[in-house]
């Protein structure tokens, strides 16, 4: 079955989801931020074919969230290096580690952590907040569709 395009959504989530929403993408930006750079590496770490690799890295350069460059060792390979716009899913990649934190582990069970690189004090939780500062929640929040700007 051929996946639709949500290329032309009126959504911003689901323009989003076009290009980062399956699984093998996030954790390709995922594991960039942890400082892979290598088609080998991410290939070795994530386990997956190299077909499916291939394809997801493509159309992670084709998006402008990676970018490809010169090995940084002057050997013949090349590396992946998030770009500014990349850079910019840092708050979703925490969001989704906050949300799997909070769900999918059982009390005391073993998993990685996100701290600070100064101190060392895992990072606090991200929160949504409106322009004076409450929490933002879907109970005071609201969605204006294209529909009704017109």
């Amino acid at each position: 079955m051929k996946r639709k395009s949500l290329e032309d959504a009126q959504c911003p989530v689901a323009r989003t989801l076009d290009v980062i929403g399956d699984w093998w993408s996030l954790l390709i930006v995922r594991d960039a931020f942890d400082g892979v750079r290598r088609f080998s590496e991410f290939q070795k770490g994530l386990g997956m074919a190299k077909n499916i690799l291939s394809t997801r890295l493509r159309t992670l350069v084709a998006h402008g969230i990676l970018e490809i460059a010169p090995a940084s060792d002057g050997s013949a390979y090349q590396e992946y290096l998030l770009t500014d716009k990349g850079q910019a899913l840092f708050p979703v990649i925490v969001g989704l580690r906050q949300w799997g934190e909070d769900y999918l582990f059982k009390e005391g069970e073993t998993r990685s952590t996100l701290v600070e690189s100064d101190s060392g004090l895992t990072i606090p939780r991200m929160t949504p907040t409106g322009s004076d500062g409450q929490t933002l929640t879907p109970l005071n929040t609201r969605v204006v569709k294209v529909d009704e700007l017109a």
